[in-house]
Parts: structure tokens; sequence; C-alpha cells
């Protein structure tokens, strides 16, 4: 990936809430020092830079799953970003359906503001 597109990617993340605007900074200023942009094959990773895919874990967001549900998915977008299953998520909500039926309003708010999974090509 060019530091072109690493910087366009940083912009995406920080437009989507993703980044905070000192993140932001900082990753821009790793990626034009060279410290933050992906090793080429055979180059060893930049010392103190994260590994990809622990990098992508951190700035996950949180969604709905569209695979793991039974009404709206919110269970199961629980459960994939956190480390709760999705059924210990439906209970949790079920039992706070009993306390004044605040768990049915939690998940229906929860179910309107989270943004549904991305289907993948």
């Amino acid at each position: 990936m060019s530091v072109a597109e690493e910087i366009e990617r940083l912009q995406a993340l920080r437009d989507r809430g993703a980044l905070t605007e000192t993140e932001f900074t900082q990753a821009k200023a790793r990626t034009l020092s060279g410290a933050g942009s992906a090793a080429e094959p055979g180059q060893a990773a930049a010392p103190g830079a994260p590994a990809a895919p622990v990098r992508e874990a951190l700035l996950r967001r949180l969604t709905r799953s569209t695979t793991d549900h039974v009404i709206g998915g919110v269970c199961g977008g629980l459960g994939a970003h956190t480390s709760l299953p999705s059924w210990a998520w439906r209970v949790i909500f079920c039992v706070a359906v009993l306390y004044f039926g605040i768990g049915l309003l939690l998940y229906l708010l929860l179910w309107i503001f989270i943004p549904a999974t991305p289907e993948q090509k």
C-alpha cells in the first residue's frame, strides 16, 4: 500500500469517527516517517508498529450482525465486539426486560443507532 493510500485510509477512519484528531495526526506522522506503512515482502515490520490485524481490531466499530441475529442483530454484534457470546447478551436483555422494560427500550435504541455490518463482496 502506498503512502497516499494509507493516508486516505486514515482520513476515512477519522471521518467515520474511528480515530480522534490526535490519533490521526500520530498515525499520519508514523506513515510519513515510514514506520506506519505496510512492510514489503521480505522486509521486517518496523519496531513499535502494531501488526495489521491488531491495528484493525483496535479500529473496528460496533455493528449489528447480519448473520448471527434473532430479531435485529444487536446481540450478535455485541457478541462479536466483546468477549461475551451472543447468547449471553440475549439472556442479559431478557433479564433486563423484567426490570420495568428497560432491556426492551435499550435493545430498540441500539437497533436504531448501531449500523448494520456492511455486506462482504
